[in-house]
């Protein structure tokens, strides 16, 4: 670790990309990171998705200002993996990760995650929904919103599986959620419109299907705009997904790069986390040797039972199924 923080300083830079500061606490983590170690943190297109992180490290392949770490949905890591863009390294809580959470080959690993939740503004919604099949409320027209479209955007496609769960589909079958979603687009309560703190606050989105985590910051961030945010994991179809971290094999910076995935496996990183209600991803080992942050974790909803993940094969699979149906089922 000494002489890895001594050669990432020796390179005084990492090159982030599309890590929003309140998505899973990125600025505290950002601002923690460069105060430990000295080292600056410049943040690309921090609106991006996961897709177009992989489309830099290729467009933007051997130049300076290349992404030198990615933060990416599993299916986009495993992609990414797949063609060969990402570096193998081993953290030093790697093998405290559970087996169905990382890359055998250690090019990518989870690192926080969360649950597909339904967030409304109950001031414009008469009665908020808490589940899935209540979506098809005459009540809902135009309401309801993603945030980025699941052919490009990790939250996006987990709702689509979340959906196909709810609806006969399986880790196997995401289709009944895109049949779901066209039967909704159909009906005119599903809205193309990208769900964000301005769309919510304008009532353009009132109700958004998104991360846990990130529902519930809405709760405080949308207050001061007289939003009452309710937020609720639907009981029909719960589906937990958490996000990757990975190297660039192309890295500038490649020294920073690992100090940043030793900082994110970290108890100072992953107790960060909590901080914005994302779960980390060794959050049960922390626990177990004393290092959790449990004022934090205790304010983190409960779900019942144990989250089930899919395989590599099955992710990929799903995604394939979801590039070449969804823009036609569910037209804009």
């Amino acid at each position: 670790m000494d002489e890895l923080v001594r050669q990432a300083q020796a390179e005084g830079q990492l090159n982030t990309t599309t890590l929003l500061p309140h998505w899973a606490n990125y600025g505290g983590l950002m601002d923690g990171f460069s105060k430990k170690y000295g080292i600056k943190v410049v943040n690309d297109n921090p609106d991006g998705s996961s897709q177009q992180e992989i489309d830099d490290i290729k467009r933007l392949k051997g130049q300076p200002g290349a992404p030198d770490v990615l933060d990416l949905g599993d299916s986009f890591a495993q992609s990414a993996a797949a063609q060969g863009l990402l570096a193998p390294y081993r953290t030093t809580g790697y093998d405290q990760i559970p087996a169905a959470q990382k890359d055998h080959q250690a090019r990518w690993y989870n690192s926080y995650g969360g649950y597909v939740s339904i967030g409304c503004d109950a001031h414009r919604v008469k009665t908020c929904p808490n589940s899935f099949a209540e979506l098809f409320d005459p009540q809902y027209k135009g309401m309801i919103a993603f945030t980025g479209e699941p052919t490009s955007a990790a939250s996006a496609f987990a709702a689509v599986y979340a959906v196909a769960l709810a609806n006969g589909g399986s880790f196997d079958d995401i289709q009944p959620g895109i049949d779901f979603f066209a039967r909704l687009n159909e009906a005119g309560n599903f809205s193309h419109a990208n769900s964000d703190l301005t769309a919510i606050t304008t009532g353009k989105t009132p109700i958004s299907i998104e991360w846990d985590f990130l529902n519930l910051q809405h709760v405080d961030q949308l207050r001061p705009a007289g939003v009452d945010w309710r937020v609720s994991i639907p009981f029909d179809g719960s589906f937990s997904q958490y996000y990757a971290q990975a190297v660039n094999k192309d890295a500038p910076h490649p020294a920073a790069a690992r100090l940043w995935e030793e900082y994110l496996a970290s108890p100072e990183g992953q107790n960060l986390r909590l901080v914005d209600f994302a779960r980390p991803v060794l959050m049960d080992a922390m626990a177990k040797n004393g290092t959790l942050d449990t004022a934090l974790a205790a304010k983190l909803p409960t779900v019942e039972g144990t989250p089930a993940f899919p395989k590599e094969s099955q992710v990929a699979k799903a995604q394939t199924v979801v590039k070449n149906n969804w823009p036609t089922a569910v037209p804009k």
